[in-house]
């Protein structure tokens, strides 16, 4: 007896899951996760890989902090860090209203709460979502550079350190000076046959430092890779925004002429009417 009303629920069940499925922007989540990802891998890594070259400076390059506040690596690297909290809190909030702009773009959506996007307000807050993902894309662009000079002097080191048995006859100096890490007054170098030298290649600090670096240019990597398919997902929005406000005004110039038509004919027939009576 109950299972014709068992049958209708299920369909209803089913009917609502779907609505709820169509209504997702897939392309816009997939750009979210990758754009999160990313910033947590550059933000977490970056970190922490900043944190390891201040105790990298001062155990083994004997880099000391400047007792008064001047504009040292370690100010910097200060700076850095504070960067880092600031791009991962603002990427936080770019995502979910990247995603919240998705939602209103879905058919399904626009079914429950109207065509959002076709309005004047609606195709501004397109034309400066484009606009701020294509800042925010030549910015990562510029990180990643940026991320790829630690990665640089870091594999020099570490490879060095691979192959240190080869330039055991060879005396290889490192001097900080040549990469602006500290003034040309400062003399802070090391060198392959010295002690410290020896006791960083056998830590973990400079191996785990240079993977921590290496991942944080990969997380900038998929950050800029999120951004460019936001900008593919945008780009398809607002060609969208143009043709559905071409359709709707088509549509209201249409109802228009239709319902002159159906006045004119109105009045004809009225008249008609009257002269026959």
């Amino acid at each position: 007896m109950d299972l014709p009303h068992s049958n209708s629920a299920f369909s209803w069940c089913s009917e609502c899951c779907l609505k709820c499925l169509s209504g997702i922007p897939y392309a816009s989540l997939i750009a979210t996760i990758l754009l999160y990802a990313g910033v947590a891998l550059f933000c977490g890594c970056g970190h922490e890989a900043l944190s390891g070259t201040v105790t990298i400076l001062q155990t083994y390059f004997d880099v000391v902090r400047s007792p008064v506040d001047a504009l040292d690596v370690f100010t910097m690297i200060d700076i850095f860090k504070y960067v880092i909290y600031g791009v991962a809190a603002a990427f936080f909030v770019y995502g979910i209203l990247l995603m919240v702009e998705g939602f209103f773009t879905t058919g399904a959506i626009r079914d429950l709460y109207g065509d959002f996007k076709i309005t004047t307000c609606g195709r501004c807050v397109s034309a400066w979502f484009i606009m701020l993902t294509y800042i925010f894309m030549l910015a990562w662009l510029g990180v990643t550079a940026f991320t790829s000079l630690p990665v640089f002097m870091y594999f020099n080191i570490w490879n060095t350190c691979q192959n240190i048995t080869l330039v055991e006859s060879s005396n290889v100096c490192f001097d900080l000076r040549q990469y602006g890490i500290v003034s040309i007054g400062e003399e802070k170098k090391l060198c392959t046959a010295s002690e410290n030298f020896i006791k960083m290649c056998e830590s973990n600090e400079l191996d785990l430092t240079f993977h921590l670096f290496v991942c944080a240019l990969a997380g900038a990597g998929a950050a800029v890779i999120a951004m460019v398919h936001y900008l593919m997902v945008l780009s398809a929005n607002w060609a969208y925004v143009k043709d559905a406000c071409r359709m709707q005004k088509y549509e209201d110039i249409k109802s228009k002429e239709e319902q002159e038509l159906h006045d004119i004919h109105s009045t004809r027939s009225k008249e008609r009417l009257n002269a026959y009576t």
